[in-house]
């Protein structure tokens, strides 16, 4: 007799950690398991739910769309659920971005980000425009461009010969200054890096990306508004094209529909994904400006962008990314938004005087805890034990290594979500 089909489970290593939680049912921000625990999902499940688990107005728009159609090829057809989603996402994107294209995941949405940079300049004849910038401490994805844009990390060190070379500059993490400054007495002089590299090489590169306000993975980093301002700047004066990655940062994450919103910044490229469905299912999409696109418009067949995905613009995504666009116009979204971070501001002070406590970090409805540790990083030794004192107490809490975040989908309600912060403070008690 064969044995059982195992699944593979990320980040999860079947030799060192627990098995897997079986989760039989979810509803708004609780998971119910087959062992019979409730556990609260303060992640949002990978940063990707927002309005809550099984929303029903979200299931019945993907029932509805599955009993017309699910899926058709995006290659030289359309479909009434992606023109209704490009119809949406015009309302809420700034004016300058013209143009969509589906794919599959965050991951995707940045390959397509970083292809159409270079094959615009070198359709417009400038072919050696074709080198990438990116942050330190940036992640973009595990496909081979967005591990090649996101910095050296435990993540991608055993494919490093399946990465292409990027030019890495400095981040604005504040609380570990690149250039050794406060941020009471800085003024942005992390940007200098990237000013001198532009100057020196701009006629070699073609794009320069950034996780907007927010660096995820890297350890929940907030840079300030003047930071994405002034590359911005720099992107322009070079003729370098600017990629917002709004992966995990978009549908409100950080207060604004888009991160690029609350810095007054209009990007050349953005990258969509993660909550684009409200948590229902994968998607990705990557908009651009017209004058990003308008080297692609062409008699020339080679001038073609040749790639896609078989189920870009799924329409059952479509439809799913639809009701959660509805539910922003229906329903009191920001003002959920807005009470989450006032929680977050809140306990965040709290935590700030603990000695156990490095920094405190918040923007929107993400609030971090880095703690001191000799071993910071994602492999720090107290990641493992806050995890399993978070699920002991029915909380859903993924520490970046020495990091502990909050990020819950906005249907949390304010005791929730002190709640949470209770479990935190209680683990910091209890182990450090």
């Amino acid at each position: 007799m064969s044995s059982p089909l195992r699944i593979w489970h990320p980040f999860t290593n079947a030799a060192m950690d627990e098995p897997p939680l079986h989760v039989v049912r979810a509803e708004r921000v609780y998971l119910y398991t087959k062992d019979g625990r409730r556990i609260l999902d303060a992640v949002s499940s990978w940063w990707v739910n927002l309005h809550g688990h099984a929303n029903p107005r979200i299931a019945e728009a993907i029932a509805q769309q599955a009993h017309k159609m699910e899926h058709v090829i995006m290659a030289g057809f359309t479909h009434d659920a992606a023109e209704e989603l490009a119809s949406r996402l015009r309302k809420r994107l700034p004016q300058e971005m013209t143009h969509l294209f589906f794919s599959d995941d965050g991951s995707t949405a940045v390959e397509v980000a970083l292809k159409l940079a270079v094959q615009h300049f070198s359709n417009s004849g400038r072919a050696q425009k074709s080198e990438i910038v990116a942050l330190a401490h940036g992640y973009h994805g595990d496909t081979a461009g967005a591990m090649s844009a996101s910095d050296d990390s435990l993540f991608n060190k055993p494919f490093q010969s399946m990465r292409y070379a990027v030019h890495r500059v400095h981040s604005a993490y504040c609380h570990r200054c690149p250039v050794g400054l406060t941020r009471a007495t800085c003024h942005i002089e992390c940007v200098q890096q990237l000013e001198t590299l532009l100057q020196q090489n701009h006629e070699c590169i073609a794009a320069l990306i950034v996780e907007p306000l927010l660096q995820g993975a890297g350890g929940m980093i907030v840079h300030p508004v003047e930071f994405l301002q002034k590359v911005r700047a720099l992107c322009t004066r070079y003729d370098v094209l600017l990629i917002a990655d709004e992966v995990l940062t978009g549908f409100g994450r950080t207060g604004k529909m888009f991160a690029c919103e609350v810095a007054d910044v209009i990007p050349d490229l953005m990258c969509l994904s993660k909550g684009i469905t409200g948590g229902f299912l994968p998607m990705g999409a990557t908009v651009c400006s017209d004058r990003v696109e308008a080297p692609f418009r062409s008699k020339d067949r080679l001038h073609t962008f040749y790639h896609g995905h078989s189920y870009t613009g799924n329409a059952l995504a479509c439809a799913a990314a639809n009701a959660s666009l509805q539910i922003f116009d229906d329903e009191p979204v920001f003002e959920r938004i807005a009470m989450i971070s006032s929680v977050n501001a809140e306990r965040l002070e709290q935590f700030r005087k603990l000695p156990q406590v490095a920094d405190a970090r918040q923007i929107g409805t993400m609030g971090a805890i880095e703690l001191r540790a000799n071993d910071a990083g994602y492999l720090s030794a107290m990641r493992t034990k806050l995890y399993q004192f978070f699920i002991d107490h029915g909380v859903l809490l993924r520490p970046l290594g020495n990091v502990v975040y909050v990020l819950p989908p906005y249907v949390i309600t304010r005791e929730e979500l002190h709640f949470v912060y209770d479990v935190i403070l209680q683990a910091i008690e209890a182990l450090l």
